[in-house]
């Protein structure tokens, strides 16, 4: 049984996934708006995946006896400047998640509940990677520096990263 501290958590966390999944999903529009195919394939994909994530999370509240919640989502933004700042928004949010993570964790051991921290492991994992994930794009684009067919090639990448992890919108 979960503790309303952990639960209310639990749920500010499902708040946290679903915003991303938006977020995401905005970062893909405009992508897909500027002729990034690859790009925006990409940012589809991890739309779905955290929307996944959040899911996951509903249902672990539900199973442990508390009430998961649906809450309202504020807009993301519309527009990114160029394809660079918003990979770095990307990284940037990717960090903000994973120390949202942590917190979590913290507290579940603080309130000995060894079966959510079990659980938020899992996201402890999965955080790694994205943030890992993000870094090696944010390299990649650095390298690219303003070379056109850096951009072109560079968006295959993507668009290939975005076929393999399963998820397409095409």
């Amino acid at each position: 049984m979960l503790s309303k501290t952990i639960e209310s958590a639990l749920n500010n966390q499902v708040l946290i996934e679903a915003d991303s999944s938006q977020i995401y999903l905005s970062m893909a529009s405009w992508a897909e708006t500027h002729g990034l195919e690859g790009i925006s394939m990409f940012m589809y994909a991890q739309s779905d995946e955290e929307r996944m994530h959040m899911l996951k999370m509903m249902k672990f509240i539900n199973e442990r006896g508390g009430h998961a919640r649906v809450s309202e989502l504020k807009a993301p933004k519309a527009s990114h400047g160029t394809f660079k700042e918003m990979f770095q928004e990307l990284y940037d949010h990717e960090v903000f998640v994973s120390n949202s993570i942590n917190e979590l964790v913290h507290k579940a051991l603080t309130e000995k509940d060894y079966a959510t921290h079990n659980f938020l492991q899992w996201y402890v994992a999965e955080q790694v990677e994205e943030e890992s994930q993000a870094k090696v794009i944010l390299d990649k684009i650095k390298l690219i520096g303003d070379d056109k067919g850096g951009l072109y090639l560079f968006d295959r990448d993507m668009q290939q990263m975005a076929s393999n992890s399963g998820t397409s919108t095409k």
